[in-house]
């Protein structure tokens, strides 16, 4: 068996030895191993982060036994190297070759579910003499450059044509790092217990495909290309199954949906939107998402209908909200940068279409504080101030607060090219201020709906003194009057772009 280590910090090592940072698996019998365990480091690019590869026969702990070469670099050489892959020699034993070792990098997505499945297969081809065949899978993650890298090997089933794998669990982001339409290329084979293992074909798919579970479209057929062109008649070399599949998100990602409770996103959705309702007669709200990658193209998009239906974009209720808005968390993909003015811009749009004071739109954001167009956004507010509407910010998570405060004009009213805003529009508010230490969550749901709330009556008179606008006389209790308020829900679905692990 081959054993391979990775060291870091070597500029710190003072005769204590290196900092064993992590060991591939044993791969027996082969002199071409392609390791499926990956090293998952933090890089700098301001800093230099020396690395050395050691190739052993052994597990042992002793690093000249059994030694068979090493290899320095950095970590910036492996990044910045074409296609982020570098070809070295290994040396270290003097007059002795002791072959390449090739290394691949790639920027790991936010994405941090964990997905399981379990797969069958039918009919394989029989690849033994003396028996059946002993089949296993192999799965291989596409990279950018069109090439393939391990990522998950199945165990083996022995003396079986029709085997049933055991569930699997595995990351999806090893799977296909986030890109939930890249390539998964899974090849079938036949176990030998010399290592050379016989092939007995080939599938492709995608973690989009199989996410969708059991059915008619996950049978795959398993090809084998040399069989193919030579047998005429040839039709596959059995069929592979997807028997079960089940995700589940990261506790750490702040659109987590736990069995047990609301996320940040929902309770802040919720408490506003079942007071603000109220004021609103037919109960329909638009609600769009930003910050995400579309099916089926993977379309960036910064204002796309959580109920993904471009016509019809509104949600009967705030209960049809967050049906929408956990919907979508299973069909689109986190993706930055975070762009606020276009859905800004969008409910400003609607606005500018009823001024008359009929109507008075409030626009709910909830974000992770992460802005990638403040100087678009500033601007949007300042055209958005003159028109009927309010727009409220709820912050949720650690982040810092900073650009969210400045859209608030509390004290500074916000500017954008020598022009002030006519109005304070915009209200703020970090969630985690409103959250009840006992885990109360109705508490902190009503908390937090108080403060953000407060202000909209105010500004809604502002609009209306502005213009001139007089109250109407009262209307007859049975009449169907239009909404005096109409509210649009936003959520962003975007991960903090400076944090490479979690999502926001």
């Amino acid at each position: 068996p081959l054993r391979c280590f990775l060291v870091d910090d070597l500029q710190t090592y003072k005769g204590s030895g290196p900092t064993v940072f992590g060991r591939t698996e044993v791969i027996d019998n082969t002199l071409n191993p392609d390791f499926v365990r990956k090293f998952v480091l933090d890089f700098f690019f301001e800093e230099k982060q020396n690395l050395r590869f050691d190739v052993t026969l052994t597990m042992c702990s002793s690093p000249l036994k059994d030694f068979l070469g090493q290899m320095f670099c950095t970590l910036g050489e492996i990044i910045g190297s074409t296609g982020s892959r570098l070809e070295r020699t290994l040396s270290g034993i003097p007059g002795k070759k002791c072959g390449t070792i090739l290394f691949s990098a790639e920027e790991l997505s936010n994405c941090r579910d964990i997905a399981t499945m379990q797969l069958c297969a039918n009919k394989l081809d029989k690849k033994d003499f003396f028996g059946k065949s002993d089949p296993f899978l192999v799965f291989y993650r596409s990279n950018e450059d069109g090439t393939f890298t391990i990522c998950h090997k199945t165990e083996v089933i022995k003396n079986n044509l029709n085997p049933v794998w055991q569930p699997f669990t595995i990351p999806v982001r090893a799977l296909c790092n986030g890109d939930y339409d890249r390539t998964v290329k899974v090849d079938v084979y036949d176990w030998d217990r010399d290592g050379s293992h016989d092939f007995i074909g080939e599938f492709t798919t995608s973690y989009r495909e199989v996410s969708r579970g059991q059915s008619q479209f996950n049978v795959y057929e398993v090809l084998n290309p040399k069989k193919k062109g030579k047998k005429k008649k040839y039709v596959n070399s059995g069929t592979v199954t997807l028997l079960s599949f089940k995700l589940v998100s990261s506790p750490t990602s702040l659109h987590y949906m736990s069995p047990y409770q609301m996320n940040a996103y929902a309770m802040a959705l919720k408490a506003v939107g079942e007071i603000i309702q109220d004021y609103d007669s037919d109960k329909h709200f638009p609600a769009y998402g930003f910050g995400a990658k579309l099916p089926p193209d993977g379309k960036i998009s910064h204002a796309f209908p959580l109920n993904s239906n471009t016509e019809t974009p509104n949600c009967v209720g705030i209960e049809g909200v967050l049906e929408a808005y956990f919907q979508s968390l299973r069909t689109v993909q986190l993706y930055g940068p975070t762009n606020f003015a276009p859905v800004v811009n969008q409910v400003a749009r609607c606005a500018a279409e009823v001024t008359d004071g009929s109507q008075y739109f409030v626009l709910l954001m909830i974000t992770d504080g992460v802005i990638s167009d403040m100087a678009q956004t500033k601007e949007a507010v300042v055209n958005a101030a003159s028109l009927p509407m309010s727009i409220i910010i709820v912050g949720v998570g650690p982040a810092e607060f900073d650009a969210m405060e400045e859209l608030d004009g509390d004290e500074v009213r916000v500017s954008s090219r020598g022009r002030i805003a006519e109005r304070d529009i915009v209200q703020f508010v970090p969630f985690r201020d409103y959250i009840d230490r006992s885990g109360n969550q109705v508490l902190s749901m009503a908390r937090l709906a108080k403060d953000v709330l407060a202000e909209i009556p105010d500004q809604l008179l502002s609009f209306m003194k502005s213009r001139g606008i007089e109250p109407r006389p009262p209307l007859p209790a049975c009449s169907d009057s239009p909404s005096m308020s109409t509210t649009t829900t936003t959520t962003s679905t975007k991960p903090a772009p400076q944090e490479r692990n979690r999502h926001a």
